[in-house]
């Protein structure tokens, strides 16, 4: 049965009540060894993207965390401003503060702690009110705490960074974007927009797996909405 959230009075509506993360490397041996044996990822599927790209698909509790490989070097720009993966991990009385081959951060962490009882996306942003104006009210995520925007069971952690990014790229190694799911990719797209955010790619279907969306952020990370067809059933 699909689950339909919707997020504050005019929110997303999220046809899955987490979110996603994606990261892109070269080196795909050495990830998949420490996603699936350090953190314990299982590997859902393969899904071919395009000629020189596969996405490497791991469930974390109910989220996806995919792995894209890409076949030809990366270009070097710069980290997004999505600095860590938070995963609650049930038997743990401490955090544990992990790093994949690339760098990438990972906490492990007891269920509850920072109010974290799936995952949580920590997001380094340079303006940070103008982000909690972005994702409580372009996105409409309800925020539960200042700075902290829940998305079904899922979390976004946003913290002041002067570091971050002010034009983040989709190219390059690393985290470099979040899903969400959700049942009209049009209807969603076109509400971020209406209230303040930019578009990055506007709504295109991708045979019959799924339509998608991009959005960014102020600081121009990037935000996929995926109307996909293995959750909600129809593409149009």
């Amino acid at each position: 049965m699909t689950m339909v959230l919707t997020q504050g009075e005019d929110g997303m509506q999220l046809a899955k009540p987490r979110i996603d993360i994606g990261l892109a490397t070269n080196a795909l041996e050495p990830m998949l060894a420490f996603w699936q044996g350090e953190v314990g990822a299982p590997l859902d599927h393969v899904l071919p993207i395009r000629r020189g790209q596969d996405q490497h698909r791991h469930d974390v509790l109910g989220s996806v965390l995919k792995i894209n490989h890409h076949a030809a070097p990366l270009p070097s720009n710069p980290p997004s401003g999505y600095l860590e993966l938070v995963i609650s991990r049930e038997g743990l009385t401490a955090p544990r503060m992990l790093a994949d081959p690339e760098g990438n951060r990972v906490s492990l962490m007891p269920p509850g702690h920072e109010g974290v009882g799936q995952i949580g996306v920590r997001l380094g942003v340079r303006d940070l009110e103008a982000h909690r104006r972005f994702y409580g009210e372009a996105l409409g995520l309800p925020e539960e705490r200042p700075g902290v925007f829940r998305a079904g069971e899922s979390l976004i952690l946003l913290e002041a960074d002067p570091s971050a990014p002010a034009d983040a790229q989709m190219q390059g190694p690393g985290w470099r974007y979040i899903t969400f799911q959700v049942f009209k990719v049009d209807d969603e797209h076109a509400a971020v927009l209406a209230k303040g955010g930019r578009e990055a790619l506007a709504p295109v279907t991708l045979g019959t797996t799924a339509r998608i969306s991009m959005v960014r952020d102020p600081d121009g990370n990037w935000i996929e909405l995926s109307q996909r067809a293995s959750i909600v059933g129809d593409l149009t």
